[in-house]
């Protein structure tokens, strides 16, 4: 253990852990933090947005603590473990006189810093990385049938962390071709499959909802060279922060003719660089999508440094200047004074506390708001909903647990930050004012499911109305408004539809069973418009998310 891991290398990775500890304790919860911890309170082996790795961790993160380090102690855990497989990877013996500088380099990377604390599905897909080329490595040297069972378990465990994943199997695959005839790495793909099977069978029984979620339904926008392409490449930059120069440079300066696995990291890399490239010409790449490559980059960045004295000169002193900068920044996530900016680490504990105050003790619904309904529960430990409409940004998991019944026949407050009054208000950090309505006896039937037949002559459809839920839906309180959107899935224009009852002495539509309408689609004034779907209203609310998109016939 020692001569793996150096004492100069413990004690370094013993005071990031404990930074990260601290720094856990200490910062209040990013929103998406929030949302995947409202995931935890009903683990699963899925979820609308993501698989369940993310869930599963901040559950064994509460076993342990409560509040924001019960969110977070295993991502804390997660990065240590990342920083030693790491170190595994990297076979040169000059390694044990740099231990500085390897801290120094994956310190400077903005992203892995980040994900040193924060529980994100990338931090498990980090871990899982490096964990899988470490065995993969070991693979290429000795093949072993436990070696194998291991890859299948790590194959499995990178998917369950993020859908991402599977471009990290592929690349690797893809730059040894001769895998494809050892009986051995079918082993690992067969192990793989087996562990994935639960989240496969989640899949086939929620309707495959994350995966047409992600690939169909998910809103775009125009072709924008700055937001789309030129985003990308900045960050390419922004997540090896200010050594992305000698980073970049070590991966054009490692050759790989004939080690396998140098080769398989310089696949892993350009393969996603060139994959999320060509993606960036249909819709914005966000970060952490790349933040992958930060696992191969790092092991041919520290070779780099080790061969290249000029070049392990700058990467330590500006690895010290980065270091400097990323703690300040890490303070500023707990004591916002020191920026004059605002992040979402800022200022939700007491938003939070403002609202429960006046909020008399009834549950929240927050109108397209899953990130405030997750926080708010977080932090008032009190019942709260996101209530989609079709103005709304997309379906969540909101759309398919059962938080709507919570809410059912219930007193609630109501809260949107479209108002313009209300019985209540309070204000976000960044100063935006919401208002609260309070509703007695609410009811919700957002889980309705719109299906349209269209008739070839466009003059009359039949709309399905399906039931899921196990209780009778009075027809005559709902009503129906097509919202038509233009081709990139953005709402523009919401109109009233002429239904009529293809029954007309049915009066409730029955757990399970379906209601059919003729109906008649008003002619949308805007101009090329892309899609349609269908909202169900109630309560005099906004239509919610019934339908799917349909796409517009000219």
């Amino acid at each position: 253990m020692i001569q793996k891991f150096p004492r100069l290398f413990l004690v370094l990775l013993a005071i990031l852990f404990v930074l990260n500890l601290v720094q856990s304790y200490f910062t209040e919860l990013i929103y998406d933090e929030a949302y995947y911890w409202y995931y935890a309170q009903q683990l699963d082996w899925g979820y609308f947005d993501h698989p369940p790795m993310v869930a599963f961790l901040i559950k064994l993160s509460s076993l342990f603590f409560d509040g924001e380090l019960g969110v977070r102690f295993m991502s804390c855990l997660l990065s240590a473990g990342t920083y030693s497989f790491l170190w595994l990877l990297i076979d040169n013996s000059k390694k044990k006189d740099y231990i500085v500088h390897f801290f120094l380099l994956l310190f400077s990377m903005t992203l892995m810093n980040a994900y040193g604390f924060l529980t994100l599905p990338d931090t498990p897909l980090l871990f899982f990385t490096a964990f899988f080329l470490w065995l993969y490595k070991r693979f290429l040297q000795q093949p072993t049938i436990l070696i194998s069972v291991l890859l299948g378990v790590a194959m499995a465990a990178l998917m369950y962390s993020k859908y991402h994943a599977v471009l990290v199997i592929l690349f690797v695959f893809l730059s040894n071709f001769k895998l494809i005839g050892n009986g051995r790495a079918w082993l690992a793909v067969i192990i793989a499959l087996i562990c994935y099977t639960p989240h496969f069978l989640w899949l086939y029984e929620h309707d495959f909802v994350s995966i047409k979620y992600h690939l169909f339904e998910r809103p775009n926008q125009a072709y924008s060279f700055e937001k789309f392409t030129l985003g990308y490449l900045i960050n390419l930059v922004a997540i090896f922060g200010l050594l992305f120069y000698w980073v970049y440079l070590s991966l054009i300066k490692t050759k790989a003719a004939s080690d396998k696995f140098t080769r398989a990291l310089k696949f892993l890399v350009f393969g996603v660089l060139i994959f999320f490239f060509v993606s960036s010409f249909n819709r914005r790449v966000q970060t952490q999508w790349i933040i992958v490559i930060s696992i191969p980059m790092a092991v041919l960045a520290f070779n780099h440094l080790l061969e290249n004295a000029k070049s392990r000169k700058w990467m330590y002193r500006i690895g010290i200047v980065s270091l400097v900068i990323l703690l300040y920044a890490r303070a500023w996530l707990i004591h916002q004074p020191l920026v004059p900016l605002l992040f979402e680490t800022h200022g939700n504990k007491e938003w939070v506390k403002t609202l429960k105050a006046k909020a008399e003790g009834v549950p929240i619904v927050f109108e397209n708001s899953y990130r405030s309904a997750s926080m708010y529960k977080f932090y008032s430990e009190d019942d709260s909903f996101s209530f989609n409409n079709v103005w709304g940004e997309r379906k969540n998991q909101y759309s398919i647990d059962d938080a709507e019944e919570l809410m059912r026949n219930k007193r609630i407050l109501y809260v949107t930050k479209y108002r313009k009054s209300g019985d209540v208000s309070y204000v976000y950090p960044d100063g935006t004012v919401f208002y609260g309505v309070f509703m007695d006896n609410f009811q919700s039937y957002r889980k309705l499911q719109c299906f349209v037949e269209l008739s070839p002559d466009s003059s009359s459809h039949i709309l399905k109305v399906f039931n899921p839920y196990s209780f009778d839906v009075p027809l005559d309180e709902l009503s129906y408004k097509v919202a038509y959107s233009n081709k990139y899935k953005q709402v523009k224009q919401l109109l009233p539809v002429d239904v009529k009852l293809q029954q007309n002495e049915q009066f409730l539509l029955k757990p399970k069973d379906t209601a059919y309408y003729n109906i008649k689609l008003p002619k949308p004034t805007i101009e090329n418009p892309g899609y349609f779907r269908i909202g169900i209203s109630e309560n005099g609310l906004l239509p919610g998310l019934n339908g799917e998109p349909v796409k517009v016939t000219q």
